[in-house]
């Protein structure tokens, strides 16, 4: 069962070495539609910015986009790899995969998954707001939310690179 997580900017390398059958895209709402990849096999497609909190003038992530996020992955059998990706590689995508850790490892203590996450990719920052959702919907009881927090920001980066998110 592999995880990937990259920038958009790696997503044609990543597709070509690893073949995944499920990608996850989240990109801003103003990304203009070649921007976003038409890989073969299933594709979510979740349109927001990154942001923390609500903001006039962006769009904030929601609970809605996460659970969708949640049945799309919840349908990823594994055969295959599942790729996310998000413009820098680095909060939007990070998150998502944290939130999918979660998910396929329910009995898996947060703060595990959260470390192994920053052991993979020291600049992973993931998106607070995101992560607060799934911490909801997931039944974490404000774990991950703690889990994010103790491994705090990530090391500054422009772009993230591709890494393998560890499932087990």
């Amino acid at each position: 069962m592999t995880l990937l997580v990259c920038p958009l900017s790696q997503v044609d390398a990543a597709v070509t070495l690893h073949r995944p059958s499920h990608m996850v895209s989240l990109l801003s709402p103003s990304s203009p539609p070649e921007s976003w990849p038409a890989p073969d096999g299933e594709h979510l497609r979740l349109a927001f910015h990154d942001i923390a909190a609500p903001r006039d003038g962006l769009v904030a992530p929601n609970a809605e986009q996460v659970a969708d996020l949640l049945a799309f992955t919840a349908r990823w059998d594994a055969a295959r790899p599942l790729l996310v990706h998000c413009w820098a590689g680095v909060s939007r995508s990070t998150a998502a995969a944290l939130i999918i850790a979660c998910q396929r490892a329910p009995g898996r203590a947060e703060a595990e998954i959260a470390r192994a996450l920053r052991l993979a990719a020291p600049y992973a920052t993931p998106n607070p707001l995101m992560v607060a959702l799934a911490d909801e919907m997931l039944g974490r009881s404000g774990r991950l939310i703690a889990a994010v927090a103790a491994i705090g920001r990530g090391a500054e980066t422009f772009e993230g690179a591709l890494f393998e998110v560890p499932l087990a």
